[in-house]
């Protein structure tokens, strides 16, 4: 009686105590669940802005000549409005910087961090995908060459193509043609990187403005980021994200800051081609 009675009590206290480890892991994979939504609603509210510079003038822009992903440094003038900007920018308290990794936008995001009294010790990271587009046999060649031929490719002037400039028809243009002077020359294939057309370079360029403000809000949360890139490249991008952005006939100018603010899984665009970076460094410098 009394071993059946025993019995009887263990596997009572048994299921009370399976009953309660269920409860405790069940409390503990609520918790954690209710962490990683804090976390995550943190996150969706953290804000950003993007201070997007195109990069400096360079040698084979004076030279006029088509600069892709081939590089060059900048110039005396193209250090000098660099340094304007990086004097209207001084005040601007960066959390994270990066550009591409070609020459010319890394020297443009390390003199503009050079002029900052706000960041400190920030080292700019560098992105492939933040490359100016590739324009393949073009490269090295003169603008005026290539831009010619993108106008005769789509039956109008060449005065005509750039007062109504669509970064799309000119990549996949530039794409095209490429593709068959390749074929004209013989060229084999990977001899040579080809032109990317226009979806491939958007591709890039959201993906690495995606990876960017992932990064950055995980890491730092709200705050301002400087990126140094390219003219045609931030025209893309620009284009891509904004439905109402309109790019400008003549391009964007050298060191000018395009700014874009993110917040909500959402960016807006707050200013394109803004040059009062520069004509502010200009006035404090004189």
């Amino acid at each position: 009686m009394m071993k059946n009675l025993f019995i009887k009590s263990s596997i009572a206290l048994s299921l009370v105590m399976v009953l309660a480890g269920c409860q405790s892991e069940e409390s503990s994979q609520a918790n954690q669940s209710t962490e990683s939504t804090e976390v995550s609603q943190a996150q969706d509210s953290d804000e950003l802005t993007l201070y997007i510079v195109r990069h400096g003038k360079t040698m084979l822009n004076t030279t006029d000549r088509v600069q892709g992903w081939s590089d060059a440094v900048l110039t005396p003038a193209g250090e000098e409005v660099v340094t304007d900007a990086g004097i209207g920018l001084k005040g601007v308290d960066f959390q994270g910087a990066y550009s591409s990794d070609s020459g010319r936008a890394i020297q443009t995001a390390d003199m503009i961090l050079d002029e900052n009294d706000q960041s400190e010790d920030i080292e700019v990271q560098k992105d492939n995908g933040l490359r100016e587009f590739n324009f393949g046999t073009y490269e090295g060649d003169l603008n005026d060459s290539m831009w010619q031929d993108v106008a005769d490719e789509q039956g109008v002037t060449l005065e005509e193509f750039q007062a109504n400039m669509d970064p799309e028809v000119f990549a996949d243009s530039v794409a095209k043609l490429d593709k068959e002077q390749i074929a004209e020359e013989g060229v084999e294939e990977e001899v040579n990187w080809p032109a990317e057309d226009y979806e491939t370079i958007t591709d890039r360029l959201t993906e690495s403005l995606d990876q960017i403000v992932t990064d950055e809000t995980q890491e730092n949360g709200s705050g301002n980021v400087l990126i140094a890139s390219h003219g045609l490249s931030i025209t893309a991008l620009l284009d891509t994200l904004f439905d109402d952005f309109e790019a400008p006939e003549d391009g964007l100018e050298n060191a000018s800051v395009n700014i874009i603010k993110y917040k909500d899984g959402d960016y807006s665009l707050e200013t394109a081609n803004d040059m009062s970076y520069v004509e502010k460094g200009q006035e404090e410098a004189q």
